[in-house]
């Protein structure tokens, strides 16, 4: 991958912060990365972790997937959040909490299913187990305010986050039909401007995105017609700390995934097509 290397490199070293990428060829094994194994804050990508420490208790029969939950008002995160809308007292079920922290990024349905998976101790304990040694929730998890100021809501490293993506593909994360039913959810993503913006429509993609003021991120698992690939970008320390399309870190991601693309897929390239910024 040293064609893919050097674009990569070339894309990180004009960067006003600190870029971390991974990017595995799921067939041969063969990577492109840089800062591959640097800790970086996860933004929303740590729903991915949240989503795992939910489907650990519904394999445990600790939780039921399809009961309705009754919505408390309290719970309301500041922000645009589409469960925030609710009445007090309305229900929804535990898939539909799902669907929304992965889809949407709802940050009020994240922190309950956060909270559901038994916090961020139970889900760091998952990890510990299972070999993600740097990956971890910091928010609302005892033990864990200094990285919390340092990282945010959660940290990770461009390596472990792409590893996580490749483990629910593989079948390896709690069962095979919990990891089949996590694939589902996190193909669904409504934030598409991005990674996604550089990859064919037609193309299942499974991705998690995460973005705060200095740090833009996401996380995907593309099938791509001649063999999957993994891909990850972080970002930390960047001075762009707009939140326009054209945001540095966005754009980044962007250009990694295209490069990415172009690599993977040489027969078969892609740009987004005339009119597209209509949809940004």
């Amino acid at each position: 991958m040293r064609g893919l290397q050097k674009a990569i490199a070339e894309l990180c070293d004009s960067f006003q912060g600190v870029a971390g990428v991974l990017v595995r060829d799921l067939t041969t094994g063969a990577e492109a990365q840089i800062n591959a194994d640097q800790v970086v804050p996860t933004a929303s990508m740590v729903k991915v972790p949240i989503l795992i420490g939910v489907f650990d208790r519904l394999e445990r029969g600790e939780l039921a997937y399809r009961k309705p939950l009754a919505y408390e008002v309290e719970r309301k995160y500041p922000g645009e959040d589409l469960l925030a809308r609710f009445e007090n007292g309305a229900t929804i079920p535990l898939a539909e909490l799902c669907m929304l922290m992965s889809a949407m990024s709802d940050n009020t349905a994240s922190l309950w299913c956060q909270e559901l998976a038994g916090g961020g101790a139970s889900i760091n304990t998952w990890l510990e187990r299972n070999g993600f040694a740097k990956t971890r929730v910091n928010s609302r998890t005892e033990g864990r305010k200094d990285a919390q100021k340092d990282y945010g809501w959660g940290q990770t490293t461009p390596r472990e986050m792409a590893n996580l993506l490749v483990a629910i593909r593989e079948r390896r994360v709690v069962s095979r039909a919990a990891s089949e039913e996590m694939e589902r959810i996190l193909s669904r993503s409504y934030w598409s401007t991005e990674a996604l913006s550089s990859i064919p429509p037609s193309v299942h993609v499974m991705s998690k995105q995460g973005a705060v003021n200095r740090s833009r991120s996401e996380v995907l698992l593309v099938d791509a017609p001649s063999g999957p690939f993994a891909l990850c970008v972080a970002t930390m320390d960047q001075s762009d700390e707009s939140w326009e399309h054209a945001n540095e870190g966005f754009q980044l991601i962007r250009d990694v995934t295209a490069a990415a693309w172009k690599f993977m897929e040489p027969s078969s390239p892609y740009a987004p097509p005339a009119g597209s910024s209509r949809f940004w």
